[in-house]
């Protein structure tokens, strides 16, 4: 490893790159970062880099809550290691190479509170019962002018949606973009003016659930640098103005074993049980894909959002899209798409208990209901009372979770209990104030 990093360290020297960032999220989907001179990243990838184990329990608003018995003092320390097979040369940032990193404990041990070590994990085991999870997010976030305060008063583009008269005004942003995200590694399916105010989407393309939520990381760094080089700057926030539709992170998903998809033929296939994991955990799963204050402002009927815990065939409304395979993508092409996730999760720890989650339900050899086709938040009452609202709260998201024993298992006792804290933290900041603030407050977070 020593002789792997300083020939990777002197190739970079000699590109001109003088540090490497590297980098993690935490429990509230904010990527950290620690910056060692390029000279210092063969030591680092043996020794780590030191930082405070609070990180764990650090809110959404950079406080620290000790509500969490593990981590309940300012002492202690862990170690930051690189991940060399993923270091990159940043585009947008020429003279910074990028790493994401396991957090161990300071003698070199495991440390629980580590949440790609929890993916990796998740995965070993779902690969060793013969399973591979595919993943790719889908990224929406909006523009405006560098230092505008808000979306609303200087919006980056105007519409029309989907438009393409929408980003001519934004066309060395967007080329630069494109460079960018090639030259990183990260490969790219589309991009878009999308529906929502002054809003972008760009999609990646699906790899193994690890590789995933690192181009996550690595994805919002290019996006930030990008917009940074042509004066603007990019909001991932879940909601940007409480009258428009927010920024989701679509996660797409699909179950293989042995070179086949699993969810082709759904819901005849060995895949529905899958679906019917997520599912039967949808109200968990949602208090970890979009954790949030503001994640719960967002899933709001009518919004595209999916406030409703139901499944359907390429219903935008449905938190659960099933999107099948056809003659002309073929069978591969199959996956489920989870609306209800946005910036503030934590990549690592939601593509966590969407494996565990849809893997439970395989097990189980659960089965699907029907399929809804419409919008359940336009149906009368009488007829929704088979259908139940995803949690609409902090509070409610706090009792979906540790009433699902299978998604606090797959978090495990101190990632769990560190989250929960964080997000009992954010809550308790959040009670007294309106929606204005808190959308304020959270713009320009993630």
């Amino acid at each position: 490893m020593t002789k792997a990093a300083s020939a990777a360290a002197k190739d970079l020297a000699a590109a001109g790159v003088t540090g490497a960032q590297l980098a993690w999220a935490d429990n509230n989907g904010i990527p950290r970062s620690r910056i060692v001179p390029i000279r210092n990243l063969a030591d680092a990838a043996v020794r780590g880099v030191g930082a405070t184990a609070l990180f764990a329990v650090f809110d959404t608003h950079d406080a620290i809550t000790y509500a969490h018995p593990g981590l309940s003092t300012p002492s202690g320390d862990i170690r930051l290691v690189p991940v060399l097979e993923r270091l990159r040369r940043l585009a947008g940032q020429r003279a910074l190479a990028w790493a994401p990193v396991r957090q161990v404990a300071a003698d070199g041990s495991p440390w629980p509170y580590c949440q790609r070590s929890l993916l990796e994990r998740h995965v070993a085991a779902a690969a060793k019962d013969g399973y591979e999870l595919r993943a790719g997010y889908e990224l929406e976030f909006a523009v405006a002018p560098a230092g505008s305060p808000d979306i609303a008063s200087a919006p980056g583009h105007r519409g029309p949606a989907y438009s393409p008269h929408a980003l001519v005004e934004l066309d060395p942003f967007i080329g630069a973009l494109l460079r960018d995200f090639d030259d990183n590694g990260l490969a790219v399916n589309q991009l878009h003016a999308e529906y929502g105010l002054a809003q972008l989407e760009l999609s990646l393309v699906a790899t193994d659930p690890v590789s995933a939520a690192d181009d996550q990381l690595l994805a919002r760094q290019t996006i930030h640098a990008a917009a940074h080089a042509h004066g603007l700057r990019v909001s991932f926030a879940p909601i940007v103005s409480p009258a428009a539709a927010g920024n989701g992170w679509h996660l797409h998903t699909s179950l293989w074993r042995r070179g086949r998809n699993l969810l082709a033929g759904v819901p005849d296939a060995e895949g529905s049980g899958y679906l019917a994991g997520l599912l039967r955990d949808l109200p968990a799963l949602t208090a970890v894909t979009a954790p949030s204050v503001p994640s719960t402002m967002r899933l709001r009927p009518g919004y595209f959002a999916s406030a409703y815990a139901f499944w359907g065939v390429e219903n935008r409304e449905a938190p659960l899209r099933f999107v099948p395979g056809t003659e002309l993508l073929g069978a591969g092409h199959a996956n489920v798409e989870l609306k209800p996730s946005d910036a503030s999760a934590n990549p690592y720890l939601a593509l966590s208990v969407v494996l565990a989650a849809g893997l439970a339900g395989v097990r189980e050899k659960l089965t699907l209901p029907e399929p809804i086709a419409e919008d359940p938040g336009t149906w009368p009452e009488e007829r929704r009372a088979g259908v139940a609202r995803l949690p609409s709260t902090p509070a409610e998201q706090d009792a979906a979770l540790a009433a699902s024993t299978r998604v606090s298992e797959a978090l495990g006792d101190e990632i769990l209990g560190a989250f929960r804290a964080c997000r009992a933290s954010d809550a308790a900041w959040a009670a007294d104030r309106g929606t204005e603030e808190i959308v304020a407050a959270h713009l320009w977070r993630y």
